[in-house]
């Protein structure tokens, strides 16, 4: 392989030409026929058994060139970064030139990370608040833990209303036609929760079980069925049951039932410890997010849109993930939420830019403070994550690239530093504690 060529064409942006000899070329060429010459008829030969030289006389000199390329390009590219120091942001436009028996030429087009400046680092201040934890605070999350430890009752002797779970039967219509995605059976709904249409929860509400009935609503003007967008729907109802969550008695009995603890009391105390550390964690993040927060506002970069468009794509699929995890695939969580993936994506547009600017920053502040890691650091990070997932850590070094733990653990130092030399100043949030 051969650099013939480095070109910026644009900001941040670059086209590098790249030739693979005859040799290595040739080689990837054998190959090529060695895994498809068992796919191959040739009259006159076992099935498999025909010679190269007679596969290209019928089908021309070239028939296992573009398996070649494909083989051999990845690793030219990756020996023409190397060579070139450059650091690709996205997947590279890649246009193959020349082909022969002698090798090949391609172009790779691609965005790289951007020159960055920042200003100081060091000596940054912040405040560190502290938030006391209240009574109130203890008994929320007593209301938690008995919400957590209800159970759900069948009513049979009044009407549904707000909060209710109901279970019910439906299908919509528009014009007197059933739509695609309008029906339901034995659908549970929350009334109150927002899961569907604006008025459609509304008109469920002082029904009795057994009853039928026509709910009706209009479509959004925005909603994401342009074909359903501002059109009047009817959904014939029926309410099937009526479902009210009760909640257990606060004594003794109860901290028994749900803790390992003998009284409220002790409950209750357990409460105010963790709450006391949550919220110490919560104030030391705060501080964290300020102190990088003040050197990302001093970043100077003109940074590829790529690079905020693949921060984007990482929050969309951790999002789908996440549905997925809760048995919602993201058509459903579209329909009911009345949104497009357009929508979803300028959701996360903010949370994306950010993302990038702070890590251009602190790969920054590590490039100006020699920040490398150990390989006692590597092994521990490593071993870290495994804890993490539950997995061994061999599993962890095979399925992440040593490249990404090693930018992450150079990310962390460069956090550290900023925080160690940051002067920190305690308050406390005044607030009556009961």
């Amino acid at each position: 392989m051969s650099l013939t060529k480095a070109e910026k064409i644009n900001t941040n942006q670059y086209c590098l030409e790249i030739a693979v000899d005859g040799e290595t070329f040739g080689k990837a060429v054998d190959q090529a026929y060695r895994k498809s010459v068992s796919k191959i008829n040739v009259p006159g030969f076992r099935k498999g058994k025909a010679p190269r030289g007679i596969i290209e006389k019928m089908y021309g000199e070239g028939v296992f060139y573009e398996d070649a390329v494909n083989n051999v390009l990845p690793g030219a590219f990756e020996e023409a970064m190397t060579e070139s120091g450059l650091e690709p942001v996205e997947q590279a436009d890649v246009e193959v030139m020349e082909v022969s028996k002698d090798g090949f030429s391609f172009k790779a087009t691609f965005h790289v990370k951007p020159e960055v400046e920042i200003g100081e680092y060091k000596g940054l201040e912040a405040t560190k608040t502290i938030q006391p934890v209240a009574g109130k605070d203890i008994e929320e999350e007593i209301d938690k833990l008995r919400k957590q430890n209800g159970r759900m009752v069948t009513v049979e002797d009044r009407d549904s209303q707000n909060g209710d779970t109901v279970v019910i039967d439906f299908e919509g219509f528009v014009d007197g036609v059933p739509f695609e995605g309008g029906k339901g059976d034995g659908y549970q709904l929350e009334l109150g929760s927002g899961q569907f249409i604006p008025g459609f929860e509304d008109q469920i509400i002082g029904h009795k079980p057994g009853d039928e009935f026509e709910v009706t609503v209009k479509f959004p003007d925005e909603y994401f069925s342009k074909e359903l967008a501002s059109k009047l729907a009817v959904f014939q109802t029926k309410l099937h049951e009526i479902r009210t969550m009760e909640l257990p008695d606060v004594d003794d009995e109860f901290a028994k039932d749900v803790s390992e603890f003998d009284t409220m009391d002790e409950l209750k105390a357990d409460f105010r410890t963790k709450l006391e550390e949550a919220r110490e964690k919560t104030a030391t993040q705060a501080v964290e997010n300020s102190l990088i927060e003040q050197v990302v506002s001093t970043l100077k970069a003109e940074i590829p849109e790529v690079m905020y468009e693949n921060s984007v794509n990482e929050y969309l699929r951790d999002f789908q993930y996440r549905l997925q995890s809760q048995g919602m695939d993201m058509k459903t969580y579209l329909q009911i939420t009345n949104q497009d993936e357009e929508t979803i994506r300028k959701t996360f547009r903010e949370q994306a830019e950010r993302q990038v600017k702070t890590r251009l920053t602190l790969e920054k502040v590590a490039q100006l403070e020699n920040i490398e890691p150990t390989e006692e650091d590597i092994a521990a990070e490593c071993e870290k994550l495994a804890a993490q997932y539950g997995v061994p850590v061999e599993n962890v070094k095979q399925a992440l690239n040593v490249k990404d733990i090693v930018n992450d653990i150079k990310m962390n130092k460069a956090v550290d530093l900023i925080k160690e030399s940051a002067k920190i100043t305690e308050e406390v949030k005044q607030e009556e504690i009961q």
